[in-house]
């Protein structure tokens, strides 16, 4: 494997697409996401980064998607599907939910679909080139996905485990006769695929044309209420009742007693061996389609991994394994070798982790938020060791700056005000900003809520738990021209951004 240059300096902005203001609830492709965009163009930054966008599951979180290479059909824009024809100002009229800085997910479930079955009975898609095109360049996933819905659907939105046992265990008399009994329930999942993916790649074509690159999320795992893992068990570590032999997590640490039981189903690493992990590589290729960067979720995960057996409620169980390591992250580059990726790094690293993110030259990060309890932690920009890093003052998984260190004690923030010198917790957001902007990493990545200076109350996600996640949202006018002004002038005095080349003068 070839290992890629460094990139050049730039800055950008934690956004998910759920985020976004719009009149229907949760964000969109729409008039909104364009406008982002130009913001961010005037900002001066080079970097939207949106985590996954696929279909969220129960929980909300797209980190627990029905697939790993769809996309979630909340995003598709209502307008654009007015304009086209397909709705009307009256199809649209209904409860999204009453608070405009907060998505309803229960409102966004029970009315988003009834919309979209309306556009799907209105669209002629189904002869069109464009469609056919779509359809034959998504054959690996794509009516897997979509059948999977529909049967879901069927069972009450039970995941597949529940199912009757023919189709839990994919007879193929129970499939033809599903096939068959759903036909047009299926077509309408692969006409919301084939919407989101015209939007969004005409979005991310926007993107690009003003100097944005798109970074998006992969978790390593997948959830097992999912088509992969119904339609590819053999690849999982599935007992012959299709039930998971062991589970994905963390052990026990600081921050949990108990450790994380994620849930989430092992790979089978020597059957994606065999076929040259023809899987992961498929995957990779959708989500290269999604994203100018891919940021890998996990990637210690790839080199060892923490396994617990699925009859443990706990993860203080489990063990280490061995995971493919620098096998995977080969096939990976070969299969796209135009990406680029960032390795999440984050928690316990051992020098095998190290060893394979120098190898692929894929940039590890650093979160300004946990760096200050003392001169000698790893991520305070006096000991960055090199620029091929990407830090964060925080992530969506964090609390949001002004409210992690609200309701400190002045001992607890004597280091963060002396290495910053400031003397308010106020004053810290912009400051770590400002640190992170400063610093020798060749990226910058700051979450909206600490750009405006938000406290806990909007926070995005506190992992391990359910519900009250993924909701906040930002309004429209909030990122103004006072933000932008502010993000464009770090970016100019610590030149994050692409000067123009200077043309020679003649002798």
């Amino acid at each position: 494997m070839k290992k890629k240059k460094a990139w050049k300096r730039g800055a950008g902005v934690l956004l998910p697409i759920s985020s976004l203001p719009s009149p229907y609830g949760i964000g969109t492709f729409g008039k909104a996401a364009y406008e982002f965009i130009d913001n961010l163009a005037e900002a001066k930054q080079t970097y939207w980064q949106v985590l996954p966008i696929g279909p969220t599951s129960y929980g909300d979180s797209p980190y627990q998607s029905f697939s790993a290479f769809a996309g979630n059909p909340y995003f598709i824009d209502l307008d654009t599907l007015i304009e086209e024809g397909l709705l009307t100002e009256e199809d649209v009229k209904l409860d999204w939910g009453s608070e405009a800085n907060k998505v309803d997910y229960e409102k966004i479930y029970n009315n988003r679909f009834l919309v979209l079955k309306k556009a799907y009975k209105n669209s002629y898609h189904k002869n069109t080139k464009n469609y056919k095109q779509f359809k034959q360049e998504n054959t690996f996933w794509l009516f897997d996905y979509s059948f999977y819905m529909a049967v879901k659907d069927s069972f009450q939105s039970l995941s597949w485990t529940e199912w009757e046992e023919d189709i839990r265990f994919r007879k193929p008399e129970a499939i033809k006769k599903y096939q068959k009994k759903y036909k047009d329930e299926i077509e309408f999942y692969s006409f919301c695929q084939y919407k989101f993916y015209e939007q969004w790649g005409k979005l991310r074509t926007y993107a690009n044309e003003k100097g944005i690159k798109i970074i998006g999320d992969i978790p390593l795992y997948v959830s097992m209420d999912s088509a992969d893992v119904w339609v590819h068990g053999d690849l999982f570590e599935l007992d012959e009742r299709k039930k998971p032999i062991h589970i994905a997590g963390v052990p026990p640490d600081c921050f949990s007693e108990t450790g994380q039981r994620w849930g989430n189903p092992l790979y089978r690493w020597d059957k994606h061996e065999q076929d040259g992990f023809d899987w992961w590589c498929q995957r990779i290729k959708a989500n290269a389609n999604f994203y100018d960067i891919i940021r890998i979720d996990h990637f210690i995960g790839i080199v060892r991994f923490y396994s617990i057996p699925e009859s443990c409620p706990t993860a203080m169980e489990g063990e280490w394994r061995e995971g493919p390591g620098k096998k995977l992250t080969d096939a990976i580059a070969r299969a796209v070798p135009e990406a680029d990726f960032i390795a999440e790094d984050l928690g316990v690293i051992v020098p095998s982790v190290r060893s394979l993110q120098k190898k692929t030259g894929w940039p590890g990060m650093k979160v300004l938020e946990f760096a200050f309890d003392g001169p000698e932690n790893e991520y305070l920009p006096h000991n960055y060791t090199e620029r091929n890093c990407v830090v964060y003052g925080g992530t969506h998984d964090n609390e949001p700056l002004l409210g992690y260190f609200y309701g400190k004690k002045r001992k607890e923030l004597k280091f963060i005000f002396d290495y910053l010198h400031i003397k308010r917790v106020k004053d810290i957001p912009e400051a770590v900003i400002r640190l992170g902007y400063s610093s020798m990493a060749n990226l910058v990545i700051n979450q909206m809520q600490d750009i405006l200076g938000l406290d806990h109350h909007a926070k995005m996600n506190t992992p391990g738990t359910l519900g009250g996640n993924w909701e906040w949202r930002l309004l429209k006018g909030q990122f103004g021209e006072k933000e932008i002004e502010w993000l464009r002038g770090l970016t100019e005095t610590f030149g994050r951004y692409p000067l123009p080349k200077q043309k020679k003068k003649k002798k």
